[in-house]
């Protein structure tokens, strides 16, 4: 992770000062970093970690850090993993030239090293991004996402970059088709269970997860708990809290009320069970990979997704 930090770093470099210092800005607040971490372990499951695995590794960053710096114009947000955002600092106009600049960057990285392979992994991945937040967008208008187009929608908008992450470490190492499709799947099922627990966060009690809760409710997002929960009572409560979302989402007292709502009808239990679901999905994809230090460190990642407190 070490070595991957000065790659990515340099993988950002330009001669403009002003986007140096805001790459300088990106690089200081990065978060988690499970994406490298899930290219760097797909890889060593199949293969000696090689520099176009740290290339690939980079790549994803680079894509996924363009799309947070356009959320954030989009979304018009002013924080970002506890710091202020691109756009809150140097307004809209830079901001979206500094995601296409990263967007940029990541595509060059691939094009100048022939890793060819690569692009068209993190190509798919942002072709199935760009189709889930419409089709989020398009069905968010009505209120009436069923539980297919959730999964469809979270597939393609979320899972579908940690599966990139999962095939990308694999092609760095291995022509093997069947493996890295195989681990495109195990990550797009990571991807899933990553998302229902990120539902799920809305939903807890304040304070256990530093976050206010209710968040997607006031932003008018359906997710899992609230969508089982609207399928599962009469048809007079589906109205009426669907009226409450669309009308009321910016009070508090009536925010709070559909929360209830969501935890009385199981919706909690019901999201908890399919997030497990996935999880055990993915575990079963690398079922037949012969144990072994990286699989153990793999099956740890994928535990921390649905067990992480933010």
């Amino acid at each position: 992770m070490d070595s991957f930090e000065s790659k990515f770093k340099a993988s950002m470099a330009s001669k403009a000062p002003l986007l140096d210092k805001i790459t300088n800005y990106i690089v200081k607040r990065k978060g988690k970093q499970m994406r490298p971490m899930f290219v760097f372990l797909s890889a060593k499951l199949f293969g000696q970690m090689n520099e176009s695995t740290f290339r690939g590794a980079s790549m994803i960053e680079l894509l996924h850090t363009a799309t947070l710096v356009h959320d954030d114009v989009v979304d018009d947000a002013n924080m970002r993993r506890g710091f202020f955002s691109i756009n809150a600092l140097w307004k809209n106009k830079i901001a979206v030239l500094v995601g296409d600049f990263l967007l940029s960057k990541g595509l060059l990285l691939a094009v100048k090293n022939e890793d060819f392979a690569l692009l068209k992994l993190t190509s798919r991945a942002v072709e199935e991004m760009s189709e889930g937040e419409l089709l989020q967008i398009e069905k968010a208008r009505r209120l009436d996402i069923v539980e297919g187009v959730y999964y469809e929608i979270i597939r393609k908008k979320t899972a579908s970059l940690i599966a990139a992450c999962c095939a990308v470490g694999c092609a760095s190492v291995s022509k093997d088709e069947e493996q890295i499709q195989k681990m495109w799947d195990f990550g797009e099922a990571i991807g899933i269970a990553f998302q229902i627990k990120d539902d799920l966060f809305d939903y807890q009690k304040q304070g256990l997860i530093g976050k206010p809760v209710g968040i997607d409710i006031k932003e008018q997002k359906m997710t899992l708990p609230l969508i089982y929960a609207l399928q599962n009572c009469s048809t007079a409560t589906r109205r009426k809290t669907i009226n409450t979302i669309k009308r009321h989402h910016n009070n508090p007292k009536k925010v709070n009320e559909v929360v209830a709502f969501v935890r009385e009808s199981g919706g909690i239990e019901y999201a908890t069970k399919q997030m497990h679901a996935y999880q055990e999905k993915a575990i079963d994809i690398i079922s037949e990979v012969p144990d072994s230090e990286v699989k153990q460190a793999l099956h740890r990642l994928v535990k921390y997704v649905i067990e992480r407190k933010k």
